[in-house]
């Protein structure tokens, strides 16, 4: 029998020839990133109790994304312990308020196929899009990361989400996950992995595939892979990295999965969850014309280039709706620099957005663009937790970049295609 791509990428960090579902495993770590909510200000006591060394700093990748920038003492606090732990442990990987994790991590040349990587965040599936095997720990598996360079889980079973066909204007990968996650659930792949397969995902650019594994997390998966081709060979050269051999990195023909859902991409609708879960979703048509006071475009999900784009075909030649702020943070000062550079940062702000600083902002209740009592808002973030993004009276609906910036300038909920040209 055959492995699954999850199958080949833990046996090679756990230096064995094969593994199956159930095993448990002890694996080497190539890489650990760690951010700032999550990282130096919760690993460092347990590393001081233990009078312990970080094992190898070259492996280490730290990012300030959440408390940036700092608007009050307390987050000041905790970026200033970021900041000295970097120091004292001669962190070369460090990136100081330039992107969140998920994004920089990347765009740092970091990821490459065959890799065992672990992140401090939830989030940290993003990095399967790239054909390694990258998932979230807390601190106290992090913190035994640090000293030991290995780590343990148990081998997962496998799901296949195959998409095939092709997405209609004004549909992107955002909606495939929210469809998924009102098929599936939340939770519904809980201690597997799912991998994403079919033409759809062949075709498509790694800031898509990125939003795909990112939002494995929402369907309770351990990871979100995708398989290693020459696109993201490609991308990987571009950061200036060697991506090496990507071939191995393929399921086996005749792996064995726990299940398989297949979808036809041609039927897929805009996509719109209602509060307070990504679950909730639905066609944009069913929540047609519910106003919102808000608009959001940030977070690891939604706010990439790609994403910015997206908006902007949207926004281009309209105005953001009177009564109605849209909020913009880009995922990562790269990304921010080349939208600015092709004009699309031009076209968001003359529709009237506000540009935040990068990073996760919002999404996570910090810094600007957080919900006053009983407001509504419209985000492209990943979740719509109730209270996540501010007052818990506040109601979040999730959709993609297109849907996010249609009901801007409408003031409301609308179908995103209204807006685009040939759609």
């Amino acid at each position: 029998m055959g492995q699954t791509l999850a199958e080949k990428l833990i046996a090679r960090a756990a230096g064995k020839d094969v593994v199956r579902p159930g095993e448990n495993v002890t694996v080497r770590v190539d890489l650990a990133m760690m951010h700032d909510s999550s990282g130096p200000r919760r690993i460092a006591p347990i590393l001081e109790r233990l009078g312990a060394q970080v094992w190898d700093k070259d492996k280490i990748v730290l990012v300030s994304d959440h408390w940036v920038p700092a608007v009050d003492p307390q987050s000041a606090q905790i970026l200033d312990i970021t900041r000295r732990w970097a120091r004292e442990n001669n962190i070369k990987a460090f990136y100081d308020m330039v992107g969140i994790c998920h994004v920089v991590l990347p765009q740092g040349g970091h990821l490459k196929p065959g890799m065992f990587v672990v992140g401090g965040d939830s989030h940290s599936t993003t990095g399967g899009a790239f054909g390694c095997y990258m998932f979230g720990i807390g601190s106290t598996d992090m913190a035994g990361v640090l000293v030991t360079g290995e780590t343990w889980l148990r081998v997962p079973e496998s799901i296949r989400l195959e998409w095939n066909g092709r997405l209609r204007p004004g549909v992107c990968a955002k909606d495939i996950n929210l469809a998924l996650c009102a098929r599936l659930g939340l939770g519904g792949a809980e201690y597997r992995t799912v991998e994403y397969t079919g033409t759809l995902v062949d075709a498509m650019d790694m800031e898509e595939r990125m939003t795909l594994s990112n939002m494995a997390a929402e369907l309770g998966a351990q990871a979100g892979l995708i398989a290693a081709d020459e696109t993201t060979c490609d991308w990987i050269k571009a950061t200036g990295s060697d991506p090496g051999d990507a071939s191995p990195w393929q399921s086996d023909d005749d792996a064995n999965y726990h299940a398989t859902h297949s979808f036809t991409a041609d039927e897929l609708e805009p996509q719109v969850a209602a509060p307070h879960s990504p679950a909730n979703a639905a066609p944009v048509n069913e929540h047609s014309g519910v106003n919102i006071d808000q608009a959001y475009i940030g977070a690891c999900t939604g706010a990439k280039l790609s994403d910015l784009r997206m908006a902007a075909d949207v926004l281009a030649d309209r105005q953001v709706a009177a009564g109605t702020r849209l909020l913009v943070a880009p995922a990562s000062r790269q990304d921010m620099m080349a939208a600015n550079a092709e004009g699309t940062l031009t076209k968001l702000m003359e529709a009237g957005a506000i540009m935040m600083p990068t990073g996760c902002g919002a999404c996570a209740g910090f810094g600007g663009g957080v919900l006053a009592e009983d407001e509504v808002c419209i985000s492209s973030t990943s979740r719509n937790f109730q209270g996540r993004m501010g007052a818990q009276s506040a109601k979040v609906y999730l959709g993609s970049p297109y849907s996010v910036a249609a009901a801007a300038v409408a003031g409301e909920i609308r179908d995103p295609r209204e807006f685009l040209q040939g759609a």
